[in-house]
């Protein structure tokens, strides 16, 4: 008798779940739906209260929402009986975290605390912590704690530890209000269960968590600030490890969704790091990338290398037995998309209109009628800060070459390039300490959607890349989990490598450089590069100025 298993996948704008058979790994029903309050950079959705610069929340009860409605949805389409689903698999966009009470309540549910920001969740994208990131990096560095090393050298913003320590010294009536500080996915798993768990994934790329040593000293978080020593022990789910199930499907959610209680459920992952198996990643030398509103590439090696200005190196991360090296960009489809909202003149919008096209293809179009270096336009893609390799959320984007004659698609291929030539200089910096990186193997809409962004960013790596056909790709890998953390008795696999020749997605597309343009890339990507370690190391900080008076005159 065919099994199945869920995979439900929570990216930055909205959730999705595919039903999966276990026999080849066909999505038998996808579902998708979007965050009722989005995100929130501007306004709370109570009060009239303004959010600062650099705030990106979440409304946790959107979540459950969204798991309700597509759980459900997803198993009526598929027409599979639920007595036939062996288990389900979550992963959460990271890090992304917000305070409970002792129960799960979020404290945003609170009339107390529903005007203050700090009661709601802090999305990965979430910058404000930013000082907070600065200080721990500072006393990490006088320390004798060696982690950081294996973290680029630099905390970032977007990490579990000044997220919370920001609560601390900013909200100290939430902090001491709340009994745990939940990464999303460890939440929505600990509803389905009763099990608390911190997923070792979360823990160790987003908190500096080491399976040898632990968390940071209770001595050092005291000196970072007093009080706060105690903070990881008292406030986070115990760490469990990464590759095995949370629990079973507790009997309220199974009603709720559908379900069979007693399905087994399985430790969360963040959703970029969970990829590799849909991917077909097996090995070192071959990225996986998922290519959507921010770009993630998870890489592994039987070896440990030092590698400067890397997200993070993990033992056992990504698959067993490999150190997993995650780096990325925290903006790429987020970049073209505010292109689109806020540059793109009525002339293009019309003539989209009247093709019956999205604006975005119109401008790929004409972006690509360009030889390769025609436009005289170099740009840093930096409109998020930038998360490799100078871990700085303070930054932010430029153009160089604008003149009177410049079109709309030829600043956003600007952009293509620059986001193509960030990921080389990642890329680039592995290499150069030891990490080998020959194929990409990519997922994400723009990756199936764009292939003349594929094709460029073949160019401009010099290397082939491979692009899968699966169209939910961390859903779908979740489900390939959830099928091993079910067993082999239950008509799942007995390991990964077993479940990953049987239900990866086959490839649909292959690109491979064009030399021609990439002789031209070559020399573009080296005046990048200056520009990159002119306007990112500290010779010029007029960004960082430049927000300041910004901030001021806001004030």
């Amino acid at each position: 008798m065919s099994k199945y298993t869920l995979g439900i996948d929570f990216g930055t704008l909205s959730g999705r779940c595919v039903v999966v058979s276990t026999a080849d790994g066909s999505i038998l029903a996808d579902v998708s739906m979007n965050y009722p309050h989005g995100v929130m950079s501007d306004k709370l959705p109570f009060g009239d209260v303004d959010l600062p610069a650099d705030y990106a929340l979440q409304y946790p009860a959107d979540y459950t929402e969204v798991l309700t409605y597509v759980v459900k949805e997803a198993v009526k389409l598929s027409g599979v009986s639920p007595a036939d689903i062996i288990g389900l698999g979550i992963d959460f966009t990271t890090c992304t975290v917000f305070p409970t009470d002792e129960k799960g309540t979020p404290m945003c549910e609170y009339e107390e605390y529903k005007c203050d920001p700090h009661s709601y969740v802090k999305l990965w994208k979430h910058h404000a912590a930013q000082p907070y990131a600065d200080r721990l990096t500072a006393l990490l560095n006088e320390s004798d704690d060696e982690r950081l090393d294996s973290f680029g050298g630099k905390v970032s913003s977007e990490w579990l530890i000044p997220k919370i320590l920001q609560i601390y010294e900013e909200a100290s009536e939430i902090y001491n209000a709340c009994s745990y500080v939940c990464e999303a996915g460890d939440w929505l798993t600990y509803l389905l269960t009763g099990e608390r768990c911190h997923g070792y994934m979360f823990a160790a790329y987003k908190g500096l968590y080491d399976s040898e040593k632990g968390f940071i000293s209770s001595e050092l978080l005291e000196k970072l600030s007093p009080g706060f020593g105690n903070a990881l022990s008292d406030k986070l789910y115990p760490v469990k490890e990464q590759f095995t199930r949370a629990g079973t499907l507790n009997k309220k959610w199974a009603d709720i969704l559908g379900l069979c209680e007693g399905t087994s459920v399985s430790v969360p992952f963040p959703d970029a790091h969970v990829a590799a198996p849909a991917l077909a990643v097996d090995r070192p030398g071959i990225v996986s990338a998922i290519f959507g509103t921010s770009a993630c590439f998870m890489n592994v090696d039987e070896k440990y290398y030092n590698v400067p200005g890397i997200c993070g190196v993990v033992k056992n991360g990504v698959l067993p037995g490999y150190y997993g090296y995650e780096s990325g960009l925290c903006c790429y489809g987020d970049l073209f998309a505010w292109f689109c909202d806020n540059c793109v003149p009525v002339e293009y919008k019309e003539e989209a209109e009247t093709r019956g096209i999205p604006v975005i293809q119109l401008l790929t179009e004409k972006a690509a009628e360009l030889k390769a270096g025609e436009s005289g336009i170099i740009a840093l893609d930096w409109w998020n800060g930038n998360r490799n390799v100078l871990v700085d959320g303070n930054l932010s984007g430029m153009m160089v070459g604008l003149t009177i004659n410049t079109k709309p698609h030829e600043i956003y291929r600007a952009l293509l390039e620059a986001t193509a030539f960030a990921v080389k200089k990642i890329f680039d910096t592995m290499a150069e300490h030891g990490v080998c990186v020959h194929t990409l193997h990519a997922g994400g809409g723009i990756a199936k959607k764009n292939p003349f962004a594929m094709q460029m960013l073949s160019d401009v790596l010099g290397m082939k890349i491979r692009v899968s056909g699966a169209s939910q790709i961390p859903a779908l890998a979740s489900a390939i989990y959830a099928a091993v953390f079910a067993g082999e008795e239950n008509g799942g696999y007995a390991d990964i490598t077993e479940a990953q020749r049987a239900m990866s997605a086959p490839f649909i597309a292959e690109y491979t450089p064009n030399e021609e343009n990439s002789e031209v890339y070559a020399k573009l990507y080296s005046e990048y590069c200056t520009l990159h370690d002119y306007f990112g190391r500290g010779a010029n900080d007029v960004m960082k100025r430049l927000r300041a008076i910004s901030e001021n005159a806001k004030k």
